[in-house]
């Protein structure tokens, strides 16, 4: 218990399916290698229009594979990549075998939406066809925006709140945040949390109309280039990872090895233009969990910056961080390696900045070369730096003007 009577809130698993690995021996081989997850979809050549090629699928191991090929036919592919997650996340944390344990909890996993395909046909077989013959009820099963929260709380028999974080590119961190929330109030023991999405050409689709994405298409590794003068836009990618979360006391109490802490955390809302970047509200948002976690600025070890690779998210993203954190607090990017995964950011980044204060390193910010002079100037982590950190922060921001930031902490005792 803290001295304001909060509760601590700690994480005892996590799993996360990536476009650089589906667990973190191959994460961390990528991240210290510098190797992109970025590929060509060859497959996108038929849409006329369309400028970008470039996504970032999951790389799934055979297990991984073999469980979303037959999960995804029924539930659809962003949920089965959250029950995939968060399967790895029960094991991490030793709960496969309570049951009872699992039954109380609360989900709180977000995603931007159902499944695309699902909607899709939805769309098609009434707008087009102009009949519902051919629809099945599970293509709402598999269409529905909670679909990635209420299929994990089906698959394990969840029973606690469920908090169903549909919030564009913030929606896994939401997931974490809000959970957080949960179980330091004491309304959870414990929570499943984080985000989910999956690959899709109406992803692409959305950010090419807005001219948002990377048109690097014969050079995929060289591409998103977060805060760089050469950059051209993000690059779409899929993916999912889960943390449990539970107040110190009960993970104590039943035995468990604690991975990490989260320490606080703020979200806000611009309140103005639906795309158009406020960097006072990103710089708020920061200092608001920085106040959460009651923490000052000096004591982060690094910052896991959002880092889209769009001109005004950088520009804006960099003021606003170096308005809290000055010029010298470490920062890096990892959507250079993942590419953006949407709805799963939040909590990909989450899970790379818990595993990489763990073992006390940062990751470079891929393809950064020659930093835009138009951005504040930040410490860009340009090679593998090793760290004490015991803080790191982690910022995501989304269209509609959603912003939130996650202080998360190595767990000491």
């Amino acid at each position: 218990m803290s001295s304001t009577g909060r509760r601590r809130v700690v994480i005892t698993g996590m799993g996360a399916i990536t476009p650089i690995g589906s667990d973190w021996e191959t994460a961390r081989a990528a991240l210290l290698g510098r190797a992109s997850g970025i590929r060509r979809h060859e497959d996108w050549d038929s849409i006329e229009g369309l400028l970008t090629r470039l996504g970032a699928p999951a790389v799934l191991d055979e297990e991984a594979g073999m469980r979303i090929e037959t999960l995804a036919p029924s539930i659809g592919r962003v949920s089965a990549l959250a029950v995939l997650a968060t399967e790895r996340a029960l094991a991490d944390a030793g709960l496969r075998d309570k049951p009872e344990i699992i039954r109380r909890a609360g989900v709180a996993i977000g995603s931007t939406s159902g499944s695309p395909p699902a909607l899709q046909t939805l769309a098609t077989q009434v707008s087009i066809a102009a009949s519902i013959e051919s629809l099945s009820p599970a293509v709402f099963r598999r269409a529905m925006p909670h679909a990635a929260a209420a299929h994990v709380a089906a698959t394990f028999g969840c029973q606690g709140r469920m908090l169903p974080t549909c919030s564009a590119c913030t929606s896994g961190s939401q997931g974490i945040g809000f959970a957080f929330e949960a179980v330091r109030y004491g309304a959870q023991e414990v929570m499943l949390a984080g985000g989910a999405e999956e690959l899709h050409i109406l992803a692409a689709t959305v950010f090419d109309i807005m001219y948002a994405t990377s048109t690097r298409n014969e050079n995929p590794e060289s591409t998103p280039r977060p805060f760089d003068t050469a950059r051209d836009g993000l690059v779409v990618g899929e993916g999912a990872a889960t943390a449990v979360i539970e107040s110190e006391d009960h993970a104590l109490a039943r035995g468990a090895t604690i991975i990490a802490e989260i320490v606080g955390w703020g979200t806000n809302c611009d309140g103005a233009h639906i795309v158009s970047p406020s960097a006072e509200k990103m710089r708020d948002v920061m200092q608001l969990a920085l106040d959460n976690a009651e923490l000052s600025a000096p004591e982060i070890g690094f910052v896991n910056a959002h880092g889209t690779a769009t001109e005004v998210g950088d520009i804006a993203e960099s003021e606003a961080t170096a308005a809290v954190f000055g010029g010298s607090t470490p920062v890096t990017a990892p959507k250079s390696y993942l590419g953006h995964t949407l709805g799963a950011s939040g909590a990909i980044e989450s899970w790379l900045t818990i595993s990489m204060l763990r073992e006390g390193w940062i990751a470079p910010t891929l393809n950064l070369c020659d930093p835009d002079p138009r951005c504040a100037p930040l410490d860009h982590v340009l090679e593998v730096r090793a760290t004490d950190a015991a803080y790191a922060i982690n910022n995501n921001f989304a269209f509609g003007g959603v912003n939130t930031s996650l202080v998360l902490g190595r767990y000491r005792s």
